[in-house]
C-alpha cells in the first residue's frame, strides 16, 4: 500500500493540508466550529460548524478561504484506493453523482457526528496497523465498511432532498429531475416537458439561478457519469454505451470525445 494512501488531520487553516491536496485525495471534512468558503464547480459554497463536507478527488475547487477560528477534522482517501474499493456500484454511482453537486451535508445529532468521526479513526487505525497479517485484506474491508457508513448518514440526505421535486421551486426541482435522469436523458426538452414549461423558459431559470444554462448542466452532469462509469473497470465501454441508453458505440464516443476531449479508451488509458 502506498504510505500515504490514508491521512487524518485536524486543521484549522490551508497549510495544515498537504499541497494539491484534492488532485490526489478524496476529502472527507467534519467542521467543528468557524467556517470555509470555497468554489465548486463555479458556484460559491460554505460548510460551517456542525457540516460535513465532501470533495472528490479532481473536483473543480477554488478559492479556499478559512475563518480566522476554522477547525476540523479531515479525512484523505487516494482517489484510487476509495474508487476500487466501492461496495456497491449502482448505489455509488448515484450517491457519488450527488455529493458531485451537494458536496456539503449537515450533520444535526451528536450521534452522527460521532459515528463520523469514529469512521474516520476506524479507517485510519486500521491503514497505519501495518503488522496485521491481513493488511490489505482487512484495509480493504474498512474502507467498504466506512464507504456504507457514510452512505448511511447520505441516504437521508437524499431523500430529504428528493422531495423537492414537489416542493422547490422550478430550478430545485429541475436539478433534483436532472440527478435522477441524465443517465439515459440528456436533452432540455425531456425536463421541460417533466415541469410543465418551455426549453427557453427552463434555460432562463437556470441562468438566474447559477450563471449556467439548463444544457449546460446536462453536459456536467453526463460528464460526471461517464467519468464514474469509466472509472469503474469491471464495466467495459459498450456496457456502458447500453447503460446510458446510446444506439452505438460509436455514437456513445463521439459524444465523450466532445464532452471529456478524449475517447473513452484514451481516457481509461490515463487511468493506468
Amino acid at each position: 500500500m502506498p504510505q500515504q494512501t490514508i491521512m487524518m488531520l485536524e486543521i484549522t487553516r490551508e497549510n495544515d493540508l498537504p499541497k494539491n491536496f484534492y488532485r490526489q485525495y478524496h476529502t472527507h471534512l467534519y467542521c467543528h466550529r468557524g467556517s470555509i468558503r470555497f468554489l465548486f464547480n463555479d458556484q460559491k459554497m460554505e460548510c460551517k460548524a456542525g457540516q460535513f463536507l465532501f470533495w472528490f478527488a479532481e473536483s473543480r475547487l477554488s478559492g479556499l478561504q478559512f475563518s480566522t477560528n476554522f477547525k476540523a477534522t479531515v479525512l484523505l482517501v487516494a482517489k484510487d484506493f476509495l474508487t476500487d474499493n466501492v461496495p456497491d456500484q449502482g448505489w455509488g454511482i448515484s450517491a457519488m453523482l450527488y455529493s458531485r453537486i451537494h458536496p456539503v451535508k449537515e450533520i444535526k445529532s451528536k450521534r452522527d457526528k460521532k459515528k463520523i468521526l469514529t469512521n474516520f479513526k476506524w479507517l485510519n487505525e486500521r491503514f497505519l496497523e501495518t503488522n496485521h497479517r491481513f493488511y490489505e485484506e482487512a484495509l480493504k474491508l474498512q474502507m467498504k465498511l466506512f464507504i456504507l457508513e457514510m452512505w448511511n448518514l447520505f441516504a437521508n440526505d437524499y431523500e430529504k432532498r428528493k422531495h423537492s421535486v414537489q416542493t422547490g421551486t422550478l430550478y430545485e426541482q429541475y436539478m433534483q429531475l436532472l440527478s435522477e435522469h441524465c443517465l439515459q436523458q440528456r436533452e432540455v426538452q425531456f425536463y421541460s416537458e417533466q415541469l410543465h414549461i418551455t426549453s427557453k423558459y427552463l434555460n432562463h431559470l437556470c441562468k438566474i439561478h447559477s450563471g449556467v444554462t439548463a444544457s449546460e448542466w446536462i453536459q456536467r452532469h453526463a460528464r460526471e457519469r461517464i467519468i464514474i462509469l469509466l472509472q469503474n473497470k469491471r464495466l467495459n465501454i459498450s456496457e456502458i454505451a447500453d447503460e446510458m441508453e446510446f444506439s452505438s458505440r460509436s455514437f456513445f464516443t463521439r459524444y465523450v470525445k466532445k464532452l471529456l476531449g478524449v475517447t473513452p479508451t484514451e481516457y481509461r488509458n490515463r487511468l493506468g
